[in-house]
């Protein structure tokens, strides 16, 4: 199976200027935990997750009017829409992260896959194999 396969096309993606507050708005009505950020031509600048809004603005007491660029995560981890779901897998596992960006030659965005969609789709075996993978900074805590 192939990336494109799997992938959501749909994601809305917010701006380095987004506030923190719209982020977090927007998260709430899509019933997501991660945005894309992205530049106005859709190149993938980082992503802020709710986890980010939590750690970095919340417990940090930093007002909720401030950009997500100031809190975004700028390590992209991404595949392209072409390869195969085992090299998605392979770079979750590796950068334990439970989400990856889709994106074309150009860095732009063409969708994400959850870890969620994987266990959709993956034999229980594999699945099984990038939560663990993924899940283990969770587990040196």
């Amino acid at each position: 199976m192939l990336c494109r396969d799997l992938m959501k096309t749909d994601v809305r993606c917010v701006t380095p200027e987004t506030t923190i507050a719209v982020a977090a708005a927007l998260m709430r009505d899509e019933q997501v935990g991660f945005l894309p950020v992205c530049d106005t031509a859709g190149n993938v600048l980082g992503t802020i997750t709710d986890r980010d809004i939590a750690i970095r603005v919340v417990a940090e007491y930093e007002p909720p009017d401030r950009p997500v660029d100031l809190f975004m995560t700028r390590d992209v981890i991404a595949c392209q829409a072409g390869d195969s779901l085992d090299t998605a897998q392979e770079a979750m596992a590796e950068f334990q992260v439970s989400r990856i960006l889709c994106v074309d030659e150009n860095g732009l965005l063409e969708g994400v896959i959850s870890l969620s969609d994987i266990a959709q789709v993956a034999g229980d075996g594999a699945a099984s194999a990038t939560l663990r993978n993924v899940s283990a900074r969770e587990a040196r805590a």
